[in-house]
Order: C-alpha cells, then sequence, then structure tokens
C-alpha cells in the first residue's frame, strides 16, 4: 500500500474523486446518494492519513462534494425541458397539419391537424389506403414516399376518399428534417374548395372556348403589327385547313390577303388602324380563294394606342352601300341574341332599348317586362348607386369602359352575381348615343370564393374563440369558487364584502362572455326541445318592452298554424333578444321593431347571399327595424366577432355573431336583407 503523501497515493486520490464527480454529475441519483458515496471515500482517507492532514483532506473533500451538488442540482433542473414541452403543445395545437417520419416512413410524430386531414390514419400506408384517384394519385403519394426517403423535398396535390363525408383533396409537400438526416418532414393543407373552384373556372372556360371555336364565323385577334394572337377553328379551316387556330398564331393576317374592297368611309390597313368593317379576298393553304366580309374593333390603351383587334370573318356576306350594311347587321343578329353573356344596349335616358336571350335569362323574366324599362330596376338596391356614377363616366367620357360587380334580382328568389361590363355607342361623328352592357354570370365562382375565404376565416376564428373560452372558463370557475369561500367567511356587515360582491359579479359578466365565445365557435352544449315559438316569443314582450325603451315600438306580427320546432329554448330567447338590441341601437332616435313569423314552404332551392336554402318546409322568423341599415361595405362583415359600427366602448361586437353561431349550431340558417336608410331585416 503507498504511503499517505507518496505521489501514487495522491494520484490515486485525485483520479478516484475525479471519477466519483463525474459519475455524480452524469448520473440521476439523488443527492443524498451522491454526498454518501463521497463521505465514504472521505471517510477511508481519514484513517489512512496522519491526524495532522485529516482537517485539510476533509476540507477538500468537503469542496469536492459541493461542487458536484451544485453540478448535479444545475443539470437535475433540465431547462431545457421545459422549451421542449411548450414546443410540443404548440405543434399539438398548430392548425397546420405536421408530420415527422423516420427514413422507413414509420410515424415519428403527427399533431392533431393532421390526424383530422387523414381520417386518423396512423401510417404511410393507410393514407395510401383511402387514396381516391386511383393508379395516378398513387403515383403521386409513391413520389412523395421515394422524396422521402431520398432526402430531397417534393410537392404533390391528390384527392382523398373522407368516412362520411366523401371526396376531399389534399396538398401535401415533404422535405427533410434540418440536421437531422433520416427524418422527414410532411406539411398538408386541405384545398378541396379550391380544387372545386378551379374546376368549375375550367369548366366555363371550356364552355366558352367551345363556343368561339364552334361558331360559323371566323373569329381572330391580331397585335398592333397585325400578327394573329388568337383564332378559333373556323377560321383555321377556312384559312389551312386544320382544325387547330394555335397553328395561326404568329402569322400576319395580311400574308392570306390577296385584294381588299372597303367603302369609301373606311380606312383599311392591316398593320395599322383597323377598319370597321370591309370586304377581302383570302387565300387557303393550298392555293384556292375565297372572298370573305371583315369586321373589326380596336382595343385601346391609356394613351388611345392599338392594343390588338378583334376581327370576324364572314363568308359569302358582302356589301357595297349602307343598304347592303344594314342588311348585313341584320343577318348578324344571331350573334348578338344566341350569345352565352347577356348584352344590353342602353338610350341616355338609361332605358333598355335592346336585350339578347341570355341576359332575360339572367333575369328570368319575358322581354316585354324590360323594354323601354329604366335599366336601374334590374338592379338590386345597394348596386344602383354605385352603377348610375360608373356608366355617368362612361357617357361623360371620363373613362372609356367600366367594370363592376353587381347584382340582378334573378329567378326563383336568386340574386345574381354578375360582372357588368360597360362601354359608349358612338355615330360617325362620335357624338354617343348610348351605352352597350355586358353581363356575365359569376354567380357559382363568387360563391365559392366567399365560401371558402369565410370557411377559412371563420374556422380559424372560431378554433381560437373555442379553445380561448374552454380555458378562461376553467379559471372562471376556480375564481367563483374561492369568491364564493371568502364570502361565507365574510359576511355583509364585513369592510370586504362589498369588494368581494364586485369580483364576484364582475366573474359572473365574464362567464356570459364565455357563453357568447362558445356560441360563436358552435362549441356550446345544447338542450333542444320541442316549442312552439309563438308562446316563446310572446313570452319575451315584457322583457323586449323594457329593453327596446319608450321610444320604440314592438310589434308582433305572427302567422297561422305555425309548425313546431326542435330549439335549445334559452339560446333561441338569446338571439331574439340580441336581434333586438341590435336594432333599438340602430334606431337612437326611435321607431318601430318588427317581430314576424310564418310557415314557408321551398319548393326549389333558393339562395340568399352565400347561403342555399334546399327544398323543404321551414318556419320564418323575421325581425326588422326601421333604422339607418346597413352599408354595402359593412354588410358582408356583420356576422364576424368584434365586427362592430359602433362607437368604441359601446359593445363587444359579439352580438351578431353570437346570434350566427346558435342559429348554425342549431341548424338553421340567418341572412340579412339591408339598405342605408331603408332599415335591416334579418330572417331566420
Amino acid at each position: 500500500m503507498p504511503t499517505p503523501f507518496s505521489k501514487t497515493f495522491m494520484d490515486r486520490l485525485t483520479s478516484g474523486l475525479t471519477d466519483s464527480l463525474v459519475a455524480l454529475t452524469k448520473s440521476s441519483m439523488p443527492w443524498s446518494v451522491g454526498a454518501g458515496v463521497l463521505a465514504s471515500a472521505a471517510a477511508l482517507v481519514y484513517w489512512q492519513l496522519p491526524e495532522q492532514f485529516v482537517s485539510v483532506i476533509a476540507l477538500a473533500a468537503l469542496a469536492v462534494v459541493s461542487l458536484a451538488g451544485l453540478v448535479w442540482t444545475v443539470f437535475r433542473a433540465r431547462p431545457f425541458d421545459r422549451t421542449a414541452e411548450i414546443l410540443l403543445a404548440a405543434a399539438d395545437t398548430n392548425p397546420d397539419a405536421r408530420l415527422i417520419t423516420k427514413q422507413d416512413g414509420s410515424f415519428v410524430y403527427a399533431n392533431a391537424a393532421f390526424h383530422r386531414l387523414f381520417a386518423m390514419a396512423n401510417s404511410l400506408d393507410a393514407i395510401a389506403a383511402i387514396l381516391n384517384d386511383g393508379e395516378e394519385a398513387f403515383e403521386s403519394f409513391k413520389r412523395l414516399r421515394t422524396a422521402a426517403v431520398s432526402g430531397v423535398p417534393a410537392e404533390a396535390t391528390f384527392p382523398l376518399h373522407v368516412p362520411s363525408v366523401g371526396r376531399e383533396w389534399r396538398q401535401v409537400s415533404v422535405s427533410p428534417v434540418p440536421g437531422h438526416p433520416g427524418f422527414a418532414l410532411w406539411r398538408a393543407r386541405d384545398v378541396t374548395t379550391a380544387q372545386e373552384l378551379m374546376a368549375t373556372r375550367r369548366s366555363e372556360e371550356e364552355r366558352f372556348a367551345d363556343f368561339l371555336d364552334e361558331l360559323p364565323a371566323g373569329f381572330f385577334s391580331a397585335d398592333v403589327n397585325g400578327r394573329i394572337q388568337y383564332a378559333n377553328r373556323t377560321t383555321a379551316r377556312w384559312l389551312t385547313g386544320g382544325d387547330d387556330g394555335r397553328a395561326l398564331i404568329g402569322h400576319k393576317f395580311a400574308s392570306f390577303v390577296i385584294e381588299t374592297e372597303i367603302p369609301d368611309t373606311a380606312d383599311f390597313e392591316f398593320e395599322g388602324d383597323s377598319p370597321s368593317h370591309g370586304e377581302v379576298t383570302l387565300k387557303h393553304i393550298d392555293g384556292s380563294t375565297f372572298k370573305a366580309s371583315l369586321i373589326q374593333s380596336e382595343r385601346l390603351g391609356v394613351n388611345s394606342d392599338m392594343i390588338y383587334s378583334r376581327s370576324i370573318l364572314l363568308r359569302d356576306v358582302t356589301w357595297r352601300n349602307e343598304a347592303q350594311w344594314v342588311e348585313a347587321v341584320q343577318r348578324l343578329h344571331w350573334l348578338f341574341d344566341e350569345a352565352p353573356v347577356g348584352i344590353v344596349v342602353l338610350d341616355l335616358k338609361g332605358s333598355v332599348t335592346e336585350c339578347n336571350k341570355a341576359f332575360l335569362t339572367l333575369l328570368g323574366l319575358h322581354r316585354e317586362a324590360v323594354m323601354d324599362r329604366p335599366f336601374a330596376d334590374r338592379l338590386s338596391k345597394e348596386d344602383r348607386n354605385e352603377a348610375a356614377g360608373q356608366l355617368s363616366k362612361v357617357v361623360m367620357g371620363v373613362i372609356r369602359a367600366a367594370h363592376l360587380e353587381v347584382r340582378l334580382p334573378g329567378a326563383a328568389q336568386r340574386d345574381v352575381m354578375t360582372s357588368l361590363y360597360a362601354s359608349r355607342i358612338e355615330d360617325n361623328n362620335g357624338d354617343v348615343t348610348g351605352l352597350i352592357l355586358h353581363f356575365i354570370d359569376t354567380t357559382e365562382q363568387k360563391n365559392l370564393e366567399v365560401q371558402f375565404a369565410q370557411s377559412q376565416k371563420m374556422q380559424a376564428v372560431g378554433q381560437l374563440a373555442g379553445g380561448v373560452a374552454h380555458d378562461f372558463n376553467n379559471l372562471l370557475t376556480a375564481m367563483i369558487g374561492f369568491t364564493d369561500l371568502l364570502l361565507e367567511r365574510h359576511g355583509p356587515a364585513d369592510s370586504s364584502y362589498a369588494d368581494i360582491m364586485q369580483i364576484r359579479q364582475n366573474a359572473d359578466r365574464a362567464t356570459n362572455l364565455v357563453r357568447q365565445l362558445l356560441a360563436f365557435s358552435r362549441k356550446q352544449t345544447l338542450a333542444p326541445e320541442i316549442i312552439h315559438l309563438t308562446e316563446v316569443i310572446s313570452e319575451l314582450t315584457s322583457l323586449l318592452g323594457r329593453l327596446l325603451g319608450e321610444q320604440v315600438e314592438l310589434k308582433l306580427d305572427h302567422g297561422d298554424d305555425l309548425g313546431l320546432v326542435r330549439v335549445d329554448r334559452g339560446q333561441f330567447e338569446q338571439v331574439i333578444v340580441n336581434l333586438a338590441v341590435n336594432a333599438r341601437d340602430a334606431m337612437p332616435g326611435g321607431g318601430t321593431v318588427t317581430v314576424r313569423t310564418e310557415n314557408v314552404m321551398i319548393r326549389e332551392p333558393v339562395q340568399r347571399g352565400i347561403e342555399v336554402m334546399p327544398p323543404g318546409d321551414y318556419l320564418l322568423i323575421e325581425v326588422s327595424d326601421t333604422g339607418a341599415g346597413i352599408a354595402k361595405e359593412n354588410i358582408g362583415h356583420i356576422f364576424e366577432p368584434f365586427f362592430s359600427t359602433k362607437e368604441v366602448g359601446a359593445g363587444t361586437g359579439l352580438g351578431l355573431s353570437t346570434v350566427y353561431g346558435i342559429v348554425k349550431q342549431t341548424g338553421g340558417i340567418i341572412t340579412v336583407d339591408s339598405a342605408p336608410g331603408e332599415g335591416t331585416t334579418f330572417s331566420i
């Protein structure tokens, strides 16, 4: 055995203590065990050293033990574990779908949003099993799996069959996890509405392109240099014998022209200004020739420079004088009548002088109901002022043409969303004689766009509101409970009693706010029952009278033999009260609030705004006021949470959003009809 202070002994002692310290800091043993180990080492030192060195060694051992304890305590805290918990919680509640897989495809982590999008699939094979588009979708998903294994980014869009829902579309991307080879990060989002919108647009574009291609007249467009930019199939057949108008793109139309004959008033130049009309002799690619009549118009830029021309070719139609020109126009009238877009001609008084079949179809009216009547009568009330202003600018020459979105009250109580294009009609002297309007039905496209944007926004806000409401409700439950305990210990005579009651009352108000948030997010628990709405509304009359005040008159108009409905009585009462209070606030100078009920039978689908009511028997409740009405720019936002037109501090902005949430959760439909100065009607 080495002597106490020999070099060998000190080396062993130092090495032993160091090893013990390292082992202690790396282990997860409690501090008391580590201290015991080092204390034992100190005891051995004590028995092997002379008495005069015991205190020195003991002090050194104590310092080492203290250092080890400090290091172990620091490591024991493990601050990174808390960060990891926070990140994991954030990922779990993230509305964006996320998945992490190993190189072999096994799941490492998937958040709740990912499971919702893929029907709770727990493996890549389970996702592949619900693909909905056969081999093409399977190949797209297979490429993603290959990219994940190879560690390269990739993206694909494919359909799934979601149980109880049907066919839906998902856009999925995969990329390697930076700094962690062998792992892949998957991202996914629901693109079903976007795919449906794209399919609708493609269908409309194909239908319109087919109409142009199959016209029994040649149609083409040329740039400022006379090079063809577009040609339909008829033009291609007449000039090349082929069926593809794209074969003519880039060719100069003048290269097909052998001879031209034009009226004396026209200035015919193919590479400059285009004529109004003229007769041309054209040559086919096989060398044969034929005569055709050419009608052209130009699209002008900001500086009145031509951007492109639009031309129609008609075979076997010629004119040499005004009478022949009139005859040709009459023969071309079918282009006006059979056009797939609505066309209306107005005089300078704004009355309809001519319209085609497509426009009458949009309105669902006969020609006699439209001709020689003001065009403004055909527009919805909200759009009349804007349309009148834009059309006046076109007539006065402030702008050459106008484009605006308007609604036409159409057939089957359905508003038709249209794009209106207006331009001037001028005589030979350049004087304005009227306007020509073109209407394109954009109802389906607008509905899809609005539904997509609204669903995305309301889903996000609803998830946020629901989550906040539940957490806040838990806090309020604890606050109210502890407040009740304080009230038991501090009676009315106690000086703290009034303060505690204030806390309790404000907590109750906060609880009502939580109920509104849950109603908006449609996550509240309903207790539906079969009720007669006439009785419920009649019982509310006294309460409504007090809420409305003396300046506002309440009228009830109940229909006969109203059907029964199954709703949550308390929630329905809240809907009526909220709408009545909202009506009162819209009439600061007083007015009338009318609550009307009636049975309604819907035989065909009815569209109100973006809502579509399927056929069936309904019970209608209307709450109307005679207030200032709602501005057009606000009417699309009134059901959004925290949106309010009132002054700051005058409301929470949750009243109408709560009404919307209750009605939708109950399975009903709510719409609004309003115009500035004409009051507002909410229909449920």
